[in-house]
């Protein structure tokens, strides 16, 4: 499994057909996340990110790898903010991940890579990619959205597909400098807060009328 090659006639790949080669060379039977991050090296992390936010674009959910695909991009993000290394535990580093079922979730996922690359332009709103002051506040927003992704809401529509579109586009807009997409990205986050919000304040509502019915 290897890293995705520039395209013909010496063009870059783009970034659908670099995660597209990625998925292809997956191999058939194991693969640990030590393995995949390997793949990628401390310059990919983000382009790793992107894969790792596919499986929680379908509607199907893939038992055993929405916590270690959450912490690991959690911890893409805490790396990026403090300028070190990733640094992985050796137990999620040794995960072994489902490569029968993750396969065709991310190949399903791919769609969203092509919907972004529609309209995502790379050097757009330079001013919110370039600098100290907004590389902190992308850093701290990626951050926010795998904690978001992480929250116990797995069970409710949409609870992870708004953040990992926010850590897809938040990737996506730091690869390419696209302020655009970045803030895309911090709309997202918005939106998820929004719609956590909704669901906590909509459950307490119910919780207490139930309450007040059993009690009255």
């Amino acid at each position: 499994m290897t890293a995705a090659q520039p395209g013909g006639d010496g063009d870059p790949a783009s970034l659908g057909e670099q995660l597209a080669s990625i998925i292809a060379g997956l191999p058939q039977d194991h693969l640990t996340l030590g393995e995949l991050l390997d793949v990628f090296g401390e310059e990919g992390l983000l382009l790793l990110t992107m894969l790792l936010t596919l499986v929680f674009l379908i509607p199907v959910s893939i038992p055993g790898v929405s916590t270690v695909f959450g912490a690991a991009i959690l911890l893409v993000g805490i790396s990026r903010l403090v300028g070190r290394p990733l640094w992985l535990p050796a137990r999620l580093r040794a995960k072994a991940l489902p490569v029968d079922r993750l396969r065709p979730g991310l190949s399903a996922g791919m769609v969203w890579v092509q919907r972004l690359e529609r309209i995502s332009r790379p050097h757009r709103l330079r001013a919110l990619v370039n600098g100290g002051i907004p590389n902190l506040v992308n850093n701290l927003a990626f951050i926010l959205a795998a904690l978001l992704l992480m929250a116990p809401f797995g069970f409710v529509p949409f609870s992870n597909t708004l953040p990992a579109l926010a850590l897809l586009f938040l990737a996506a807009g730091l690869i390419q400098r696209d302020g655009v997409a970045v803030l895309l990205g911090h709309l997202a986050n918005v939106g998820t807060i929004v719609y956590f919000g909704i669901l906590i304040g909509g459950g307490s509502v119910a919780a207490r009328e139930l309450l007040q019915r059993l009690t009255g």
